[in-house]
């Protein structure tokens, strides 16, 4: 994969996880560019999603990757991630609709508010990431290829990464604590940027809800990319190493860019499974 357009779509996905640095030690990117033009464009569709705050301009953003989507089997796309997608036979055996299902997804989404509770969080989150793991899924395993635990993955790594913004979201419709946790620990939209022991308290909550849920979610049929499954061992080790701490805000922000030979190990592991998965 060359050319400083497409690079740059690398570099982007790369700021958000610099933990998969390591991972592309496992993932040569001469036979499987694909996948990490995957990668890239899924974090494309997650920034207009969440990173943008005008609904209107999130959704004119979106609409283009719609179009691109859809008609990139016929036309090789426009975009440099589309064109290296399509150039693969892979693009080509998964149907147009699972394509353009994570942009309808993220659509569908925009205007969403804050969550009532944490099953609600995860129902929500679990519409837009899950038919991004579902056509991950289908992109590194095949067509018949079960998405179930991909897609449960994915919707907590959302929501762990929500968490991680927890301050700088604290102005938006949709906030990082649901309705009831905010309710339980009496805290308001202003309060959650001030580091106070009740917004600990409630943050540990959180991340208790997210320990058991990852920890059902090993249980779940279907494989994990490389990529999905450095993320989830990385996810869940963080998650109960924060949930114990006194300061777990400050323990998830030092953890998400970490790097080191513990990384190293779990994307070597993550990458192993992947690879047994397809024979």
């Amino acid at each position: 994969m060359s050319g400083t357009a497409l690079q740059s779509y690398i570099d982007k996905w790369l700021a958000v996880q610099p933990q998969q640095r390591i991972a592309l030690a496992f993932v040569d990117q001469n036979t499987y560019p694909g996948h990490i033009a995957l990668a890239a464009l899924e974090q494309e569709l997650l920034a207009a999603a969440y990173g943008i705050r005008e609904p209107h301009v999130a959704a004119t953003k979106l609409n283009w990757w719609a179009e691109e989507l859809s008609g990139a089997a016929a036309s090789g796309g426009r975009h440099p991630l589309t064109q290296v997608l399509f150039d693969s036979d892979r693009a080509h055996e998964i149907a147009a609709e699972r394509w353009v299902a994570p942009v309808l997804a993220a659509m569908g989404q925009l205007e969403e508010g804050t969550a009532a509770d944490f099953p609600a969080q995860m129902a929500a989150g679990s519409l837009l990431h899950g038919a991004i793991a579902d056509l991950e899924t289908a992109w590194w395993f095949g067509d018949k290829a079960d998405s179930t635990r991909a897609a449960r993955v994915a919707t907590l790594s959302h929501l762990l990464y929500a968490l991680l913004r927890l301050e700088e979201d604290a102005d938006r419709d949709r906030l990082a604590l649901p309705m009831s946790r905010l309710a339980k620990f009496g805290l308001s939209r202003n309060e959650l940027r001030e580091a106070t022991e009740v917004r600990n308290d409630a943050i540990r909550a959180q991340l208790d809800d997210l320990h058991d849920a990852w920890r059902e979610a090993e249980r779940l049929p279907g494989p994990l990319s490389a990529f999905r499954g450095l993320e989830s061992r990385q996810g869940r080790a963080l998650v109960a190493k924060a949930r114990k701490a006194a300061h777990p805000l400050d323990v998830l922000r030092q953890g998400q860019g970490r790097q080191g030979l513990g990384v190293t190990w779990q994307a070597w592991q993550a990458a192993r499974a992947w690879q047994r998965q397809i024979g």
